[in-house]
């Protein structure tokens, strides 16, 4: 996208990030969890997802993106073998975060072999992932960008692939996970 997004209120204003232009917000098609914001672009299959996810005290900050990611995979059911990659992880310098609040932050790259809508077709995605851990508050921010590579012929993402313009980079997730900011503390209860 050519222009810079301005911040867009998150959790009810609680937190706020740079989501790209245009974006449409998932949670005025259908319902969608109190602890996600989800946005899809509107002419790709790719989505953004700001998550809040419990605290996972018992893993390593260097393995937390990893045991996310992984996770990530399970609700995916992308577990069998060959299914999902981790290409990288890196420590995100918190130096380049909006979040202050931010006790250490990570991003990994990787890939998931998913199916939509429990079909059997399976399309390749690129899977971006930011986290940024706030052990004070309980809480682990899970930033996913959703990049499909490869759509089977099979899937109902399959004609997303004829309008495919503009899409959205990791340069926009990274603007978003590195505007991302907190207002208001109580939204961690």
């Amino acid at each position: 996208m050519s222009s810079a997004p301005k911040p867009r209120a998150l959790f009810g204003g609680a937190l706020s990030a740079a989501v790209p232009l245009g974006a449409t917000d998932i949670s005025e098609l259908r319902e969608i969890p109190d602890n996600q914001e989800v946005f899809a672009h509107p002419h790709t299959d790719q989505s953004l997802i700001v998550e809040l996810l419990e605290y996972q005290a018992q893993v390593a900050d260097e393995d937390a993106a990893r045991y996310h990611f992984e996770d990530l995979a399970g609700g995916n059911e992308a577990l069998e073998p060959g299914a999902f990659e981790v290409s990288g992880v890196a420590a995100l310098p918190r130096a380049d975060l909006s979040l202050a609040e931010c006790g250490c932050a990570w991003t990994l790259t990787g890939t998931q072999r998913v199916s939509k809508f429990n079909e059997e077709a399976r399309n390749t995605v690129a899977v971006h992932l930011g986290l940024l851990r706030l052990p004070q508050f309980s809480t682990d921010v899970l930033v996913t960008f959703n990049d499909p590579q490869s759509i089977s012929p099979d899937s109902s993402s399959a004609s997303a692939l004829e309008t495919h313009r503009e899409p959205w980079t990791p340069q926009d997730f990274q603007r978003l996970l590195r505007t991302l900011t907190l207002h208001d503390p109580g939204l961690f209860g």
